[in-house]
């Protein structure tokens, strides 16, 4: 009789704790990070709505539009999406002035897949310190690896550097022995490339390439970057630009009647945004990597992820 009276007891008190641990844990849920409701999940984003990166305005108008898709079908697990996207100019002053918007005054749970190298860097160390999620950056810059130092920041594309070596290992084994002059972005973006195709080339890096030519996201035009390059006359000409740049780089090198091997980063292979404007007649044989099924490319016509996206 006593061990069963114990055994009662112990049941009762055990139901008790269970059921203290289960309201606790229910009134834990309910404390979130700012952002974070039992409703909604506010989302903060910078793209380059304007400026000269402009073309990656696409980016965020159809981020956009599929939060509105998942808040249609009835949100993530009953919460619906608050995706507040902002324009900085790609100009990494105004990056961080939005980002500070975003973080004190809209009070957002993350940002995710804001775009560009410049601006990204600008805000890395203010994100970390805020210890809010910079989440999927839309940039292939190496830094964003760097957990040991920036915990709060997460990458998304592939590396450039690794881009670069790629383009390095295909030279050296398709085009032994030709020349090679390279035009690049002056910032993290270019840089890294261009570190990458010297580490891929090895130890021909110095005797291979014979010319390189910056050039700044103000400028107006690349021509005179071209031009300095042809006048070099290297057989390859590797092209590390933003869609606006690489366009008039592809144009230019028509109008020039030089027929160069041409490699284009991956970040500039858009055929509405980069060929088109370009003149598809200049493009042909542009040799580049990508990691995204081209919506435009015939083989993906019948695709049922690439379909489901067009819908």
């Amino acid at each position: 009789m006593h061990h069963r009276v114990l055994s009662h007891a112990r049941s009762a008190l055990l139901a008790g704790l269970l059921a203290v641990a289960v309201a606790s844990a229910a009134h834990a849920q309910k404390k979130y990070d700012p952002g974070a409701t039992d409703t909604e999940i506010k989302i903060g984003n910078i793209m380059p709505y304007s400026g000269p990166a402009s073309a990656y305005a696409t980016i965020g108008k159809t981020e956009d539009a599929y939060f509105k898709k998942i808040n249609a079908e009835g949100g993530i697990n009953g919460r619906k999406i608050a995706f507040i996207s902002y324009d900085d100019g790609y100009n990494p002053a105004k990056t961080v002035e939005q980002a500070r918007k975003l973080v004190e005054a809209d009070e957002v749970l993350l940002i995710f897949n804001s775009l560009g190298t410049p601006g990204n860097t600008a805000i890395q160390k203010y994100m970390n310190t805020k210890k809010v999620p910079q989440i999927f950056v839309s940039s292939g810059a190496a830094k964003w690896n760097d957990p040991k130092n920036f915990p709060w920041t997460i990458g998304w594309q592939p590396n450039y550097q690794v881009e670069a070596r790629i383009y390095a290992a295909y030279i050296l084994k398709n085009f032994p022995g030709k020349t090679i002059g390279v035009m690049y972005q002056n910032d993290d973006f270019g840089k890294d490339h261009v570190i990458g195709l010297r580490e891929g080339l090895g130890d021909q890096a110095n005797k291979l390439i014979v010319v390189e030519a910056s050039y700044e996201t103000t400028s107006p035009t690349v021509d005179s970057q071209v031009v300095q390059i042809r006048t070099a006359n290297p057989d390859i000409f590797i092209n590390i630009s933003t869609p606006k740049f690489a366009a008039q780089a592809i144009k230019k090198i028509g109008e020039l009647k030089w027929n160069p091997v041409h490699f284009l980063t991956n970040v500039s292979v858009s055929v509405g945004s980069v060929m088109k404007p370009a003149g598809y007649e200049n493009g042909q044989g542009i040799l580049s990597a990508a990691y995204l099924k081209d919506p435009k490319d015939p083989q993906w016509k019948n695709d049922p992820a690439m379909n489901e996206w067009r819908a």
